[in-house]
């Protein structure tokens, strides 16, 4: 096995995942002259000249107030450990321990951390489910009502919301609509906005908007996810008006690095000041029109693929041919095309903002040599998981982690409670949560999970003794 070392070197496959800067050929041009400098000599502490995301005084806290003013929020906050981070102290500023929040089910697991340190109850709100691909959609506003009519009673306050925008996949929510219905019944909103901070940039036409412009009071951008820093890099906005600034400062205090990084300070304000200069402009319209175009390229040549809202994420429809996301992640390997998200029925791949020469000759030879390999024969769809229904939790996951608990086969933790959280990662979407009931439809889905995915849904679960 080579070393971490020998595995940064470079390399010749095709980098069709995140980060979205290609292995360096779409980051800013003033950080690639920054890292062609004496290696090490940007590897620097909190300087008083540079200070940090949480101090007061140096070149951050300046850049982080002028970046604020710009984008028209109150406060701005770098991130050196990811949007994971970020939206954490999100939402423990958002809600006290005993204290509920509103979730999406296809919430990231990040934020099922925060309410396991927060002593906070998670409450569910279904979403849309393709069965034909597997996985989860954007929230609807049709759905949301339906959710909040009659309002959840999780005994205790219902202290914020979080939304997802847009999905990992791409998908996008009727975000505007969203937060004005949430607002309306006077809850604060935080926005996972990790795959879209593009859209919080793009000026061209056909850009679903950003939680940005939509008026959310909370919003985490990640700057490799969806923008061409550095990975680990993401970014804080916040508007004061239902989120109080010292309770989201004393949060971020709590989990942000007393010691970060000055190159990934640096990459989170150089990232941002390109992506409002018209050089992004340009470059961003023109990866765009080639995904658009490679998208039409890649159908006429018999590709199939599934639809979505962000042209730079191409879900791949391997299930109609017989093949499983997983199997042709393997085959895509083999031939030097890394993608970034294989599951049982599909495997999504990110353009990101480099440009791909030749990627539709490339990848439609990789989908004839695929269709090869199967026999025809469209794989089965995955039904739709029991979650049609706001979902609320009869333990919070701290207390579920408490207990004494036992190990049992997943077939029978029919009506048990669960100690544990399963979670296929990628994406991080849970399936389950410590402290939730596995009802026997949901043990049933579960099993039916671990037999198209058993390296990411185990045969064995953690259950409250």
């Amino acid at each position: 096995m080579p070393s971490l070392l020998e595995l940064l070197r470079p390399d010749r496959r095709l980098a069709l995942h995140l980060p979205v800067h290609g292995r360096g050929a779409a980051l800013p041009p003033r950080l690639r002259r920054l890292l062609r400098q004496s290696p090490g000599s940007w590897d620097l502490p909190e300087l008083p000249e540079i200070g940090g995301p949480l101090e007061a005084q140096g070149a951050v806290a300046s850049s982080q107030a002028r970046l604020a003013e710009v984008m028209g929020v109150d406060h701005c906050w770098f991130g050196v450990n990811g949007a994971t981070g970020l939206l954490q102290a999100g939402l423990l500023a958002m809600a006290q321990p005993g204290e509920a929040v509103l979730l999406p089910r296809n919430a990231h697991r990040s934020l099922i951390a925060a309410c396991e340190l927060g002593g906070v109850m998670p409450v569910f709100l279904p979403v849309p489910f393709f069965s034909d691909r597997g996985h989860a959609g954007a929230m609807t506003v049709e759905g949301l009502r339906q959710s909040l009519d009659p309002w959840p009673d999780p005994g205790r306050r219902i202290a914020g919301a979080v939304l997802v925008h847009p999905t990992y996949h791409g998908y996008c929510a009727e975000i505007r609509e969203l937060i004005e219905l949430l607002h309306a019944k006077g809850l604060p909103v935080m926005v996972d906005e990790a795959h879209g901070t593009h859209l919080a940039f793009a000026s061209g036409e056909g850009c679903p908007v950003s939680a940005l412009a939509a008026g959310a009071d909370l919003v985490v951008h990640s700057l490799h996810k969806s923008a061409p820093g550095l990975a680990q890099t993401a970014v804080l906005w916040h508007r004061s008006e239902r989120v109080e600034h010292g309770r989201l400062q004393r949060s971020l205090a709590r989990l942000q690095t007393t010691s970060p990084s000055a190159l990934l300070l640096a990459s989170c304000e150089t990232t941002l000041d390109w992506l409002q200069s018209s050089s992004w402009t340009w470059w961003f319209e023109a990866r765009r029109d080639e995904a658009i175009n490679l998208i039409d390229a890649l159908r006429e040549r018999g590709v199939m693929l599934h639809p979505g809202d962000d042209p730079l994420r191409l879900i791949l429809a391997t299930a109609e041919i017989g093949i499983s996301g997983l199997d042709a992640d393997d085959f895509c390997m083999r031939r030097g095309v890394i993608a970034e998200l294989p599951e049982p029925l599909c495997l999504t791949v990110c353009l990101g903002f480099a440009k791909h020469r030749g990627l539709a000759k490339r990848l439609a030879m990789i989908w004839e040599a695929l269709a090869r390999e199967g026999d025809g024969v469209p794989l089965p769809v995955i039904p739709e998981p029991p979650f049609q229904s706001p979902s609320i939790p009869e333990l919070t996951p701290d207390q579920a982690q408490r207990h004494p608990h036992c190990r049992r086969r997943l077939a029978e933790c029919a009506d048990q409670i669960a100690a544990e959280l399963i979670c296929p990662y990628p994406p991080g979407v849970p399936l389950l949560i410590p402290g939730e009931r596995i009802s026997a439809d949901r043990c049933q889905w579960l099993q039916s999970q671990h037999q198209r995915w058993p390296d990411q849904v185990p045969g064995m679960v953690k259950v409250l003794a």
